[in-house]
This record gives C-alpha cells, sequence and structure tokens, in this order.
C-alpha cells in the first residue's frame, strides 16, 4: 500500500541555454508519474521557461496539458532557430558533434559580444525569444497557478541581489528577466529596475521552496555539471568552466545552508516547528552533459532538443527507479561530497 502512496515533491530547475531541453524531458518523465505531486517550482532561466510553460499546461489541461504545452514551446524554439545563420558545420555534423564550435555565425557572435555590448550592436533592443515565449504562454493563466508554486529569479543589476518573481508577478518581462545574458542582450527593466540572468544569483533559488510549501522533499535538477576532472586550456574551454562555476555558486551555497540547517536540527535539536528538515535529491545526467561545448546552449536544432530531452527522460527514468520510495524518508545524495 505504500508503495502506492502519493509523493510530494519541489523542482528546482536550472538554466542553461538550450540545455534547458533537458530539464522539459525530465518534466515529461515526472509528469507521467501518477505517484508524484509537485508542490512547488523554482526556476531561472531556461528553467524559469519551462517552469511557466509548465504552469500555462497544467492550469489548461493538467498532467497532459502540462506535457503538450512542453512540447509545444520547445518545437517552436527549434522552429524559430530554422532562421538563425548559427547553424552546425557540416564536419560537425558528419562526425555527430552538438557544439557551435565551428558555426562561422556563433564564432562571429562570440568575438562580438566581446568587442560590442548589446546596446551598441542591438540597439533596439530586438529578442525574438520574447516573441516566441508571449506567443507560446498565456500568462494570465499563469497568474491564476497557485499549486505547484512559482518562483522566477532575476538579478538586480543596481543592488547584485536577486529577485524573487511569484506567479502573481509574472510576465515575458520577469522570465525575459531572468533569461537575460548580459554580453547578448540589454538589461530588462521592470518598475525601474534593470535586471540581469538570475543564475548569478539563485540557478534556481531553492530558499523559496522551504518557505512557501509544505514538501520536505527538493529535488534539484541540475544541467551545469559541478566537477570536472580536466583543468581547462584552451580560452573557449577555461571561459566554459568559469561560467559553470559561477552559475552553481548561489546553488552551492544554498545547499550548503539548508544541510547546516539540518545538522542543526540532528544536532542541537533546533525547533522543527520552526525550521525544516529538508531532504535533498538530484536528477542530472552529467556524463551525457559534460562533453556539450558552451556553444551547444545556443544551439536549438530540433534534433539536438529532441536528444537532450530523451537524455532528461531517462535520467528521471532512472532516479525514480531508485529514489522514488526514499522520498517522504531520506536525502538520496552525497550533499558533502557534492556541495561541501
Amino acid at each position: 500500500m505504500s508503495e502506492r502512496r502519493i509523493r510530494s515533491i519541489d523542482l528546482a530547475l536550472q538554466g542553461g541555454g538550450a540545455h534547458g531541453a533537458f530539464t522539459w524531458g525530465v518534466l515529461d518523465r515526472l509528469l507521467d508519474e501518477q505517484r508524484l505531486s509537485i508542490d512547488g517550482l523554482s526556476g531561472t532561466s531556461a528553467g524559469a521557461m519551462n517552469a511557466v510553460v509548465f504552469a500555462d499546461g497544467w492550469v489548461a489541461g493538467g498532467r497532459d496539458g502540462a506535457r503538450r504545452a512542453l512540447q509545444k514551446f520547445w518545437r517552436a524554439v527549434s522552429v524559430q532557430a530554422n532562421y538563425s545563420p548559427m547553424r552546425r558545420s557540416p564536419l560537425d555534423m558528419l562526425f555527430g558533434r552538438w557544439s557551435l564550435d565551428s558555426s562561422p555565425a556563433a564564432l562571429m557572435m562570440d568575438l562580438w559580444s566581446r568587442m560590442v555590448s548589446p546596446y551598441e550592436f542591438n540597439p533596439l533592443n530586438l529578442n525574438p525569444l520574447r516573441a516566441l515565449l508571449s506567443a507560446q504562454v498565456d500568462f494570465d493563466r499563469v497568474r491564476r497557478c497557485s499549486s505547484p508554486r512559482l518562483f522566477v529569479t532575476a538579478t538586480n543589476v543596481r543592488s547584485g541581489k536577486a529577485r524573487i518573481f511569484r506567479a502573481a508577478e509574472l510576465n515575458a518581462d520577469a522570465v525575459m528577466a531572468s533569461a537575460c545574458l548580459p554580453f547578448l542582450f540589454q538589461a530588462v527593466e521592470i518598475d525601474g529596475d534593470a535586471y540581469w540572468d538570475g543564475g548569478y544569483m539563485g540557478n534556481p533559488a531553492l530558499l523559496p521552496l522551504v518557505e512557501e510549501t509544505d514538501s520536505r522533499d527538493l529535488v534539484i535538477v541540475q544541467i551545469n555539471p559541478i566537477h570536472r576532472d580536466e583543468v581547462p586550456r584552451t580560452s573557449r574551454d577555461i571561459l566554459n568552466r568559469l561560467n559553470e562555476i559561477t552559475f552553481n555558486a548561489s546553488l552551492i551555497k544554498e545547499v550548503r545552508t539548508l544541510w547546516s540547517v539540518r545538522q542543526l536540527i540532528a544536532d542541537a535539536g533546533l525547533d522543527r516547528r520552526r525550521y525544516k528538515d529538508m531532504r535533498l535529491h538530484r536528477i542530472h545526467a552529467e556524463g551525457e552533459l559534460h562533453s556539450l561545448g558552451e556553444s551547444s546552449k545556443l544551439s536549438a536544432e530540433w534534433l539536438f532538443l529532441k536528444h537532450l530531452h530523451d537524455v532528461g527522460w531517462r535520467a528521471a527514468d532512472q532516479w525514480l527507479a531508485r529514489s522514488f520510495n526514499h522520498l517522504g524518508r531520506r536525502t538520496t545524495i552525497d550533499v558533502e561530497k557534492l556541495y561541501l
């Protein structure tokens, strides 16, 4: 009987550009699991997009509605990418490589973004992704979503602090703020404040899930690898590793905070009625994502997005097989090894 009991979880969705299609696959599998209920969703950048698309579909049609909405959104992303000059080279296609490292347009964009700011090379602040998001997501429905609880993180440019947008505040601007890479896009202005990508201060933010939902099982859907064996030596690899470290820093800090509270509850008798003893879990595919270059985060080719979806679906399926029966009972990752 206990095996069929509904388990409630929170989901923390990392950002990572096109690699967010991995999270689409994870969500697709979790939505198919009737024994799971999702209490809260916290997302940053691509994770924020997955979260609002999920919520829109959920309000419209429950589990099946959320699955359809996610597939429709990522398909639309790939269709829009058909008009982009940033594509894999014939050589990359021949050898089955997903990166854009040999794409002339991607190389030019990389060089251009280091020399000229988006206020100079894109003075009209054109961003086709914003139009796509507005066309794909009914934000009136998103703002009506009371369950799961939604949290989207952006970084305030002036204060350097994280801003957490709740469901009632969400619109296309809030999501685009969460996904605003400062070397590619102008800061997004909301209520007189300027915002950049939320990954700098919360990728994703965990504390809102702890403080504002009832679940004690928090599942991190992680895109950016924490550990790499090799020391990067090329300028491209160095920048890639620096970005991984930067966009994991806030996550590591928050996990450490939660783990410290857990230890104080266990060792010092901290009041459990006031402090939540969170159980932590992680869905990842570092083996597959580890080998993908930084440039592949800009590749929205449908074959690539579908590949990432399938990787995410398998990762979630394997996680369920290993960890479902431990939900509500214990943490299923080695927190000290991974994050401390």
